[in-house]
């Protein structure tokens, strides 16, 4: 219990609220620079948020990968590793889970869902096991590994989209039937697209915190995460922390893959480019410090205002390419915590003397 209030404190927590309150000051300055009202833009941006029970469960489900790639990243940081590659194995993660759907058609969705969700998830481990192994076994750096394999995995899924499961006449795979059992409360939501993946990616970020900070296993990763050679020397098997930290971490990603696919279109397009939510996990990861429960609230952030851009866009006329100013402007504050102290400063000063009097 004491361990859960240091990480609610209010030191915790005061420095990312300000960083966020001072990135989107820095956005309003910038609307105001460009003609807009930031008042309105920001008002627009809520409304659209929460306006409506469907607009909200689509936020939701914007938020939902988020999540699971902020993790993926966060675990790999945690573990004294950069993985660059979450785009790939949230790919190759998506793939798997629409191969292994559309192959068993017409069989019961009670199994083919678990099956599915299963396999995305070890193949987006695996897929991110074989850069832990090159830099466990030949010291190749994972962040050239990873992002040699976000290519590989791109071209390799599209390939089996279009060999193997191509709708005739559309840049897409068949549709999956068995997938509709994801979604739920529907009704509550106006038949936005939530889905049980949302559950289960809060129940990662608890596997993440437990994991990492309750079992020996986790001992080991993070004493290699911050010295791999005095981990070494105390008899911990480095290289097999690092293939395991990235198999951990690639499964995070690929169910992110796995229930965009399964929860959300239904169906895999052929990608033209890469989709770019393992990139979005890199920020969401930073904005959350690397900790699970603040990934979940960074993703969340993410989301809010990813999503609530197009209601700036509409109603104040805001370019929503803006958003991408306030969350770069955050992920400044959160990286450069000096100049956030320093804003601080005197109010700390002030609770000091406060104390002392």
């Amino acid at each position: 219990m004491d361990k859960l209030r240091k990480i609610f404190s209010l030191d915790s927590l005061i420095v990312p609220l300000v960083a966020i309150l001072l990135g989107l000051l820095v956005g309003a300055v910038v609307m105001l620079l460009g003609g807009y009202n930031p008042l309105v833009a920001y008002s627009a941006l809520i409304q659209r948020v929460v306006g409506n029970p469907y607009d909200f469960g689509e936020t939701i489900r914007q938020i939902t990968p988020l999540i699971f790639t902020g993790l993926a990243v966060a675990f790999a940081f945690r573990s004294g590793m950069f993985n660059i590659g979450a785009d790939g194995q949230v790919l190759i993660g998506m793939t798997t889970a629409t191969s292994v759907s559309l192959l068993m058609t017409g069989v019961s969705s009670n199994i083919v869902v678990p099956l599915a969700v299963i396999a995305g998830g070890i193949a987006g481990g695996l897929w991110a096991a074989i850069a832990g192994y090159l830099k466990a076994k030949r010291g190749i750096n994972e962040v050239i590994t990873t992002i040699m394999l976000n290519w590989t995995a791109l071209y390799l899924s599209n390939y089996v989209i279009r060999h193997f499961f191509l709708m005739k006449g559309q840049n897409r795979s068949e549709d999956i039937g068995a997938s509709a059992a994801m979604t739920f409360l529907g009704g509550i939501f106006n038949n936005a697209r939530v889905h049980w993946g949302t559950v289960i990616a809060l129940l990662a970020a608890v596997f993440f915190y437990v994991y990492l900070w309750k079992t020996k296993q986790g001992y080991e990763m993070r004493a290699v995460g911050f010295n791999a050679n005095a981990a070494d020397y105390a008899g911990m098997n480095v290289g097999r922390n690092v293939v395991k930290a990235m198999f951990i971490s690639g499964v995070f990603a690929g169910l992110a893959g796995t229930f965009e696919v399964l929860g959300v279109f239904h169906y895999q397009s052929v990608f033209a480019a890469s989709p770019g939510y393992g990139f979005d996990g890199i920020a969401v990861a930073l904005l959350g410090m690397n900790h699970p429960f603040g990934v979940v609230l960074a993703g969340s952030l993410y989301g809010v205002l990813t999503y609530g851009s197009a209601g700036m866009s509409f109603a104040a006329g805001v370019p929503p390419e803006l958003i991408k100013i306030i969350i770069g402007s955050i992920i400044f504050f959160i990286a450069a915590q000096g100049i956030v102290r320093f804003v601080l400063k005197p109010f700390y000063l002030k609770r000091k003397k406060e104390k002392v009097l």
